[in-house]
This record gives structure tokens, sequence and C-alpha cells, in this order.
């Protein structure tokens, strides 16, 4: 008798082993996949919160050149290719554009060549200019180097 209550008993344990393995093995799959989604979700939130600064970040500096400006909503955008446009469109020299802008001549170089970018008042200087023509121009033009020649004088 003790031999077949060994056996019984050897049965049952290799059964009850047999049932956890599988058992446990679900549950290792289900643990693995919660892992991945876990680690899924954390990579997607560190992008979200890099983004999120990136973007924090973007509207301190909207918000700063907008009280700078004084404008409110108007934006203007710069570009080395319309601003070269526009001085040929008004006729004028470099020397004579940063003379209105109230710039150097070299300013006025790396604008249009695009080594450089204008701050935004001297921005907001040059779409003013947008809107005049020539003659307007060049009347801003004598009126800007009237004084400077009255200094030479006097000087």
């Amino acid at each position: 008798m003790p031999n077949i209550a060994t056996f019984l008993k050897a049965e049952i344990a290799r059964l009850a082993r047999k049932e956890i393995r599988g058992e446990v093995g679900a549950l290792r799959k289900s643990s693995a996949a919660h892992r991945r989604d876990i680690a899924a979700l954390k990579r997607e939130i560190a992008t979200l919160q890099r983004q999120n600064k990136q973007l924090a970040k973007r509207a301190s500096v909207v918000a700063e050149t907008d009280a700078d400006g004084g404008e409110g909503d108007v934006r203007n955008r710069f570009s080395a290719k319309g601003f070269k446009s526009l001085r040929a469109r008004l006729g004028l020299s470099a020397d004579q554009l940063a003379t209105l802008l109230g710039a150097s001549m070299q300013s006025v170089y790396n604008w249009e060549h695009g080594k450089t970018t204008p701050r935004p008042n001297q921005v907001a200087a040059i779409a003013a200019l947008r809107t005049i023509g020539k003659r307007e121009a060049m009347r801003r033009l004598e009126e800007a180097q009237a004084p400077a020649k009255g200094r030479k004088r006097a000087g």
C-alpha cells in the first residue's frame, strides 16, 4: 500500500506542477506585455514633456517679442530674399537703406546675405518700408541725411 500512496502523491505533485507551470506561463506573458506597454507609455510621456518644454520656450519668446514690439497681433517676418528685393524695388544702395533704417551698411549687407537677422525693432522698421514707394523713400532719405549734413558743417 505505501507504494500506491507514494505513487499517487508523486503523480498529484507532477500534475499540480504542470498546471501551475501553465498558469504561470500565461501570467508571465501578460506581465511581459504589461511591462512593454508601461515602457512605451514612459517613452511617450518623456517625448510629450520635451515637446511641452519646447512649446513653453517658444511661447515665452513670442510673448517677449510681442511685449517688446507693442504691436499685439501683428507679427512681421523677415527673409533675406525679400529684404534684397525691397532694396531693389526702392532703388536704394545698401548705404542709403542703412541710413533709412538707422543701421550700419555692414548690417544691411549681412541681412541681405542671410548671415544675420535684424532685431525685432529693426524688422518693424523694415516692414514699415514695405508700404512706401521710391519717391517716399528718397524724401525720407533726404530728411535723414539733412540733419547729418548740418552736424558736419557745424563741427
